[in-house]
């Protein structure tokens, strides 16, 4: 069926695009793709978008709850004996939830196909749908927003959503900053969360001047596609944009979320939990289909398209920053470089454990992760990654299913991520779907068919600690 492209259906189409119907844009009347694009023209004012989405958040925002309370365990149990790099306690034990009658032994010894028929695999290890999948868009949890509107007084507050996983489950804040060319200096943001307001005080003297105009660009807020001037942006007054550091809080993660751009429709498109900009010198491949070869492909990517859904039109009308890439990209990408992992006092030269140092359950957790559990044939010391995509074939495990708004279908490839630090970057997996690395061990387990015993898991949890 060919659908007519007159005056009529544009302004439908736009008015279900600021709705947050994005995948109804793409297929009309159940007859497919029809367009990658989102209409450009809004007929809907400001106010009329603000006043309807604001009177529809409190439903959709219950049911994204509902899903994480019949998914997850969220109770703060802090462990009494672990914490990050500057003391916030990591969350312990599995939360992800069994049904009813089932346990983690039955699963590890029943096939793929089993658990897919008999609709067994956990709900949290489902893909994670954002808290509003069919609108998608940069989401902050409330500390960065409240940290950055004390110190330079924008806003990253949307009017349609807020963030959905509980503070406790995510890294500390502010995090601190590493650099592979002043270990000597330890944190250098000294507990402070650096701004546009506040960076020349902190790193004048410490960085060169390149790395320092990279770091004020960095910090610099630049339109988004919920944050901009437009009549359909996402705050309720009109936004100067969205810094890179806004989501990867001095150089780390504040666990911020969005979807990725380079997959339509929308109900396809990924969760994405922002990973650490640490260790980006030993990375290889960047981006959510990790098409990128350099950070400095990266750099530019965000700026052009993902900033804007992956939409160039979009991006012109909203004021995308096009960045100068032989000064600017090369700056930012200069700083970003020299962004270290946290100290990892166990380990040696080799990035394995010295015997003196660590305990009889981490070394015996390092045996597991080189031997049975096979973590090893992607997570190559030292640092534990090899550079690579793997795609892990979760789809095995479920049939196809509609999730408040997500389409899980399977998770595809994924990169290696590095897991030195990892006990400073929770929730795990691409989508956060992970919320301790307790449900990171059982996930694998499963995934993987490798039948660690409970005391071998409890093992490899100390051993990922320790890294």
């Amino acid at each position: 069926m060919t659908f007519p492209r007159n005056k009529k259906t544009w302004s439908l189409l736009a008015t279900l695009s600021v709705i947050g119907s994005l995948s109804l844009a793409y297929a009309q009347q159940g007859q497919g793709v029809v367009s990658s694009y989102m209409p450009v023209d809004i007929t809907e004012s400001f106010a009329s978008i603000m006043a309807r989405m604001k009177a529809a958040k409190p439903q959709i925002e219950k049911a994204h709850s509902d899903l994480l309370q019949a998914r997850y365990d969220l109770s703060d149990k802090p462990a009494r004996d672990a914490t990050m790099s500057q003391g916030k306690p990591l969350q312990e034990g599995v939360r992800v939830k069994l049904s009813s009658g089932a346990t983690w032994e039955q699963l590890a010894s029943m096939t793929p196909e089993m658990i897919r028929d008999e609709n067994l695999f956990p709900k949290g290890f489902y893909p994670l749908p954002h808290p509003n999948h069919p609108e998608g868009g940069m989401v902050f949890p409330k500390f960065e927003i409240d940290e950055i509107k004390k110190q330079e007084g924008r806003d990253l507050t949307r009017f349609d959503l807020d963030f959905d996983i509980p503070d406790h489950f995510l890294p500390e804040f502010p995090a601190p900053i590493y650099l592979t060319t002043r270990p000597d200096l330890g944190d250098v943001s000294k507990g402070k969360l650096v701004t546009i307001d506040n960076y020349y005080e902190i790193f004048n003297g410490i960085l060169n001047p390149k790395q320092i105009e990279g770091l004020r660009l960095l910090l610099t807020p630049f339109p988004q596609q919920q944050f901009n001037q437009t009549e359909d942006r996402r705050t309720e007054k009109a936004s100067r944009g969205v810094a890179c550091l806004d989501c990867h809080q001095n150089g780390s993660t504040n666990g911020a979320t969005h979807l990725v751009g380079d997959i339509r429709p929308q109900e396809f498109r990924h969760r994405i939990e922002t990973p650490v900009l640490r260790g980006v010198n030993i990375q290889r491949l960047f981006g959510s289909q990790r098409a990128l070869k350099t950070v400095e492909d990266f750099t530019e990517f965000e700026q052009r398209a993902a900033y804007f859904d992956g939409d160039p039109v979009i991006a012109t009308k909203k004021g995308v920053n096009i960045l100068e890439r032989g000064s600017q990209v090369h700056f930012m990408a200069e700083f970003q470089e020299i962004l270290d992992f946290p100290p990892a006092p166990k380990l040696n030269i080799y990035g394995k454990l010295d015997p003196a140092k660590a305990s009889p359950a981490e070394l015996r957790g390092q045996d597991v992760f080189f031997g049975k559990a096979q973590c090893s044939a992607c997570h190559t010391p030292p640092y534990y990654t090899d550079n690579l995509m793997h795609n892990l074939q979760t789809e095995r495990f479920y049939k196809p299913e509609l999730i408040n708004g997500l389409m899980a279908v399977g998770d595809g490839s994924i990169k290696t991520f590095p897991l030195r630090g990892v006990k400073d970057s929770p929730p795990y997996m691409h989508d956060g779907r992970l919320l301790t690395l307790e449900d990171t061990v059982e996930f694998f387990n499963l995934v993987q068919g490798v039948k660690l015993t409970p005391t071998e898991k409890q093992d490899l949890v100390q051993f990922l600690r320790a890294l």
